[in-house]
């Protein structure tokens, strides 16, 4: 049986730090670290999405894992995405990942070419099978992957003893009732969606991992608090003023994390903008992040 404790609760997906150059700033990412440990998260989930990975190099990936790592020194639940666009590259990620000591990898099917479920299978135990100690985290993304995770390919995956359960970021949320119920009691499945967050809870996810709770961390361990103890209509609450947060930085021409980006640098916590081709927030979205910080000031005082 696997110690699956260390991962419920809320895990921010930790954000690309840069300098003003637009290199990975090793500095900013321990300040980062630091940031998520005081806000008292569960743990952190590096070089997914949020972290911009498909436009990093394995080295900066690296050099990111590396520092989260010992900023962390044992704080956090780490789970490192390792994918790359090629097996080899993939498992040399893991392996550098299990080096380190973090209690999880996990990888995105491959992307662009569609495989068969036995090609993807492979792709996956492959990684697997280069930190052979390390647990191993599928991530379902169906809208930016292409491919989705079917109950034949979880099941297949099963097989292999490492596999403890998915991150479940499709939107519709009986997925995540149908991996529990294929995936059994030694498995776990996160909540992906930040907008669903409650109701992925609610139906049998026992953590979740997301790209706005770094900037937001207080109104998700509240919304958690409020599930844990089955305050329901004060979870409904904060889920709405949440997605109306999510709702405003997606209105902006910047990418959502370039507004989150932001956010965090007018309170204190510089760690660049996004990388090209990722859009940068423009003059027009000032108006825009104003009124987020607001409501995100406004909600967190509201409820915490």
């Amino acid at each position: 049986m696997n110690n699956l404790a260390k991962y419920h609760g809320v895990i921010p997906a930790f954000y690309a730090c840069y300098d003003d150059d637009g290199n990975i700033s090793p500095k900013r990412v321990r300040a980062l670290t630091r940031y998520l440990i005081d806000a008292g998260v569960k743990g952190t989930y590096v070089c997914g999405s949020s972290g911009e990975c498909i436009y990093q190099s394995k080295e900066e990936r690296k050099t990111v894992l590396e520092n989260v790592v010992a900023e962390a020194n044992g704080r956090l639940t780490i789970i490192a995405h390792v994918a790359c666009n090629n097996t080899a590259d993939s498992m040399e990620l893991a392996a550098h990942a299990e080096s380190l000591g973090v209690d999880a990898i996990a990888s995105i099917p491959p992307i662009y070419f569609h495989l068969p479920e036995y090609g993807i299978a492979q792709y996956w135990n492959d990684i697997s099978s280069a930190a052979p100690l390390t647990d191993f985290i599928i991530y379902n993304i169906p809208q930016l992957a292409g491919v989705s995770l079917t109950p034949s390919l979880f099941r297949e995956m099963r097989k292999n003893p490492r596999v403890i359960g998915v991150k479940n970021s499709s939107m519709p949320v009986q997925d995540i009732q149908m991996f529990k119920a294929e995936g059994g009691n030694n498995c776990i499945v996160f909540n992906g969606p930040d907008e669903q967050f409650i109701s992925g809870r609610i139906i049998g996810a026992e953590g979740a991992i997301g790209g706005t709770y770094g900037v937001m961390p207080q109104l998700f361990l509240k919304a958690d608090e409020y599930l844990r103890n089955n305050n329901l209509v004060m979870a409904r609450e904060i889920q709405y003023d949440i997605n109306q947060i999510i709702y405003t930085m997606c209105a902006c021409k910047g990418n959502m994390y370039a507004v989150i980006k932001e956010i965090l640098k007018r309170n204190g916590l510089n760690i660049g903008s996004v990388r090209l081709p990722l859009t940068p927030l423009t003059s027009d979205d000032i108006p825009k992040v104003d009124e987020c910080e607001h409501l995100i000031k406004d909600a967190t005082t509201k409820y915490c």
